[in-house]
């Protein structure tokens, strides 16, 4: 395992909508060209050299890279040979980086070239991606690198790229217009990322940090969290037990408050600062089936009952479906003959929503 690390340059704070958009065009303009750039190929000996085919190439989480590539080339002779040395060079203008191939002989097939390399802090671009092998006669040849493949298939439970845990930068493997493969590094926007939630007795408490906007280890702590009603964006404010000089906070989600509503209105989203709450930094591609959550009834201090449901729709967002049970279960006569000898139908049960 080789790790490498990339300088970060300091984010600012996170910008007004405006400016936000026009960052986004014009990053989205730069990555266009650099890609282009990164495909091109320069010079008489780099256009006779055919790109090769990987065994195998992959990155996990944005930061793992691992490379696979058979071993034989032509010497001289015509006769096929393994390199005397090969090694993976990832560069981005003047920025270099290598990575040691080492020789792996296998009994049952032809012998590879391999890598495994930690990425960390990449900046934002195109990075490309190139073979560099020396020859028992001493000639050095440099290659591309053609993607292995368009990813994991859309039926899989998770996607086939994700940002990394940590920083929330998100580096894919992406086909440049030449046909190499190169990475793409973008470093995350602000979010409010959901670490876990621990329902208990008499409430629910949550636990998540802020990523992006600032490099790791230096985000502010968050002043201000809400939860917003889905139906009509009625606005509780929530109380936030716990600050982190790196970010982290600890949230109380106010049962209470929460479920004075009609039916039909129990569904309630979260943001801190600004930013909607939830588990975004993930490659699981439905959370809301990867991570299903039972309903449970919380005696709330002041003696009311209410049965919640804490949850993650299929985007990941962190939501609450909260409903006061206290009077069905004080009240006996709810559930006594209706006129007519009628018994009438208890008040139905909130439904899950989700987006």
């Amino acid at each position: 395992m080789h790790y490498f690390g990339f300088t970060s340059p300091r984010r600012p704070g996170p910008p007004p909508p405006a400016l936000r958009r026009f960052r986004a065009g014009a990053r989205s303009t730069r990555f266009r060209l650099e890609r282009a750039a990164a495909g091109r190929v320069r010079g008489a000996a780099w256009r006779a050299e055919p790109l090769l085919t990987p065994v195998h190439l992959s990155l996990r989480d944005s930061r793992t890279l691992n490379l696979a590539l058979p071993a034989e080339t032509e010497g001289a002779d015509g006769a096929a040979d393994a390199p005397v040395r090969a090694r993976l060079l990832i560069t981005r203008g003047h920025r270099r980086h290598v990575v040691p191939l080492a020789l792996e002989r296998h009994s049952a097939g032809a012998p590879l070239l391999t890598a495994t390399a930690t990425l960390r802090d990449m900046r934002d671009g195109v990075w490309r991606l190139t073979v560099e092998t020396r020859g028992a006669d001493g000639r050095v040849r440099r290659r591309g690198i053609t993607p292995a493949g368009d990813g994991a298939p859309a039926g899989t439970p998770t996607v086939p790229h994700a940002p990394d845990p940590l920083t929330g930068t998100l580096v894919r493997i992406v086909r440049s217009r030449g046909g190499r493969a190169v990475l793409q590094a973008t470093r995350s926007r602000p979010r409010a990322e959901l670490v876990r939630f621990e329902p208990r007795g008499d409430g629910i408490t949550v636990r998540g940090r802020l990523i992006g906007g600032r490099p790791a280890g230096a985000a502010s702590p968050p002043r201000r969290a809400e939860a917003v009603r889905r139906r009509d964006k009625v606005v509780v404010p929530v109380e936030v037990a716990e600050r982190g000089p790196d970010g982290t906070f600890t949230l109380r989600v106010p049962l209470g408050a929460m479920t004075g509503a009609g039916p039909g209105q129990w569904v309630w989203d979260f943001q801190v600062d600004g930013l909607p709450l939830g588990r975004w930094l993930s490659d699981v591609r439905d959370p809301s089936a990867a991570y299903p959550t039972p309903f449970r009834v919380f005696a709330l201090p002041d003696g009311a009952l209410v049965r919640a449901h804490a949850h993650f729709t299929r985007t990941g967002a962190f939501a609450v479906t909260c409903w006061d049970i206290t009077d069905l279960t004080r009240e006996p006569a709810a559930l006594a003959p209706g006129p007519k000898g009628r018994t009438p139908h208890p008040t139905p049960e909130p439904a899950k929503e989700t987006t």
